[in-house]
Formats: C-alpha cells, structure tokens, sequence
C-alpha cells in the first residue's frame, strides 16, 4: 500500500469516525421535545461540511460506503482504493458507536432509527434508497464534477441535513450504511440492518449510474484530467 493511499484511508476512518460521534450524540439528545430532528440535521449537515473542507483534499471525504460505491459503478474510484476506503469507513463508525456508548453508557447510543424502523423495515429502506440518491447525486454534480466549485462541501452538507429534516422522524435518515452499523452493533440490535444495507447502498449505485452515464458534462479537454478526486489523482494526470 502506497502512502497517500494509507494517508487517504486514515482520512476515511477519522472522517467518518467524526460523523458518527457527532451524529450519534446529536441524536441521543434528539429525544427531547425542544429539540427534535433539527439537531441531529444540524448537527450531521455540520460536521459533514467541516469533514469535507478538512479532509477532502486527502481522501475525497465520502466517510460513507453508498458514495464510495456509487463513485466506484461510475468508475470515479479504483476498487482497490473503495475497499480500503469501505473497511475504514466501517472501522471508523464502529469505533465511534464504542466510545460514545463508553461517554454515555445507555439503550441509546446514536442508532439511526423511527418510526417505520420496526412496523415497515423495507418501506424504511426505500426511504433510505430515495434520500441516499440524493445525497450521492449532489457529491456527483457539486465535488466530483465541479459545479458548485468551493462551495461543494456546503451543498453536500445541506443535502444530508435537508435529507435528515424530511426521513429522520420516520428512518433516522442514516443514508450511510457505517453510521447504521457502528451505533446498531453497539446497541445489539441488527433486526434493521439488512434492509438498511440493500436501500442505501441500492440508492448510491443507482445514483451513481445515473450521474455518470446520463448526467456526466461534456468530456474534458485533450489533455486535461477527468474530475479527479483528490490532489494525489490530479498530480498523476498532469504526469500522463
């Protein structure tokens, strides 16, 4: 493994430990009636903009499987860099569901869940499917394409909190199936997982095709890069 490969990795784990911590602790306060869903959308919009303005000149910050994947089915990532990404994505969450239960030792500890989590686990996952697509969408169109420019981070940050206001009282908006796993292993309480699992990855690779092969911009010039993702891919264009 290369060291800006292993660099990238690490930016993965911590980024998306970062997510979960904050997210999980967002959501165990979530209860409370003055509070509601706006806290955990602010609180996991938030800190995915910091995330992606801190480490995205290093790794891409995905910090979640369902963008890794939809990048790679749109042949935006090379899969040896998406396993790696995926394995420090999911250690990341799960050491982040582990302290946080450590810090506040309780039935809740940040598990991404509601309403239709436990009548309708598959019409929750289809929620999840719809606000997963939009969330890779955005990263296609604003970071990997470059459309919004430096202002990529906020409107990914504002899509999963605008995701999180509509689907968090119903499924927990997870839309990242790390942030579901860490909080739901911790808890001992996998009953959800695999519907999660199937909508949220199944929301980014759809996404991701979708983005590549029918809403991709115009090829770029001769000569110049295709949307690289971090500083690293772009060096090695210039070089070919």
């Amino acid at each position: 493994m290369n060291n800006e490969l292993l660099k990238a990795s690490l930016a993965e784990l911590i980024g998306t430990f970062i997510l979960t911590f904050v997210g999980g602790f967002a959501v165990t306060i979530a209860g409370q009636p003055e509070n509601g869903v706006i806290v955990p959308a602010l609180a996991h919009g938030l800190a995915l903009v910091s995330i992606i303005y801190t480490y995205g000149h290093i790794s891409g910050a995905h910090v979640n499987p369902a963008v890794t994947a939809g990048l790679l089915v749109g042949g935006k990532i090379r899969i040896d860099r998406a396993v790696l990404y995926w394995v420090a994505q999911f250690v990341g969450a799960i050491i982040a569901a582990v302290l946080l239960n450590a810090l506040v030792s309780g039935t809740n500890v940040g598990q991404t869940t509601g309403s239709l989590t436990a009548t309708a686990p598959w019409t929750a996952a289809l929620f999840e499917a719809v606000l997963t697509f939009f969330l890779v969408s955005t990263v296609y169109q604003a970071a990997v394409y470059e459309k919004a420019g430096n202002m990529a981070g906020l409107a990914i940050g504002f899509t999963l909190a605008m995701s999180i206001l509509a689907g968090g009282v119903y499924t927990g908006a997870s839309l990242n199936p790390a942030r579901t796993l860490g909080p739901a292993l911790v808890a001992g309480d996998l009953s959800y997982l695999l519907p999660y699992l199937v909508g949220i990855f199944g929301g980014g690779i759809i996404a991701g095709l979708l983005q590549a092969y029918v809403f991709q911009p115009a090829p770029a010039a001769p000569g110049k890069p295709d949307y690289p993702l971090t500083e690293a891919d772009q060096k090695k264009a210039r070089r070919r």
